[in-house]
């Protein structure tokens, strides 16, 4: 296999919702329907495209589990400074996410924090 793109799909249940908080953490917006709303992540433009679960799941052939009770992924976004972690943490805080876990030392030369998402995707913030 060679694939020329790779990109990730989310279930959620509100594209409004979703667009808020990706928008108000400063994520570059990449376009949205009535099925889904989509975002860039990173210097690569990373896609993530956000499908509400009653769209996603019939394309998916199978139930979609609840990402609030686990989650198969977690994608960690990098930060240049231990400062920057910091403000990120208060940034999702202030935007509706779920702090999973405040900002500390994680071995030596790393740091940072987990959140959720208002649906319940978990990204990790790392600054190493």
């Amino acid at each position: 296999m060679k694939p020329k793109r790779i990109w990730a799909n989310f279930s959620v249940q509100n594209l409004d919702r979703t667009t808020a908080f990706y928008n108000q953490l400063g994520f570059k917006h990449n376009g949205a329907s009535d099925q889904l709303t989509s975002f860039f992540f990173g210097d690569n433009n990373f896609v993530i495209h956000f499908f509400l679960k009653d769209v996603l799941e019939p394309a998916m052939k199978g139930p979609i589990p609840d990402a609030k009770a686990g989650n198969e992924i977690i994608f960690t976004l990098s930060a240049d400074t231990r400062e920057e972690v910091n403000n990120w943490e208060k940034e999702v805080r202030e935007a509706g996410g779920t702090i999973v876990s405040k900002p500390e030392e994680f071995g030596e030369g790393y740091y940072g924090f987990v959140f959720a998402d208002p649906d319940g995707h978990k990204f990790n913030v790392f600054h190493m």
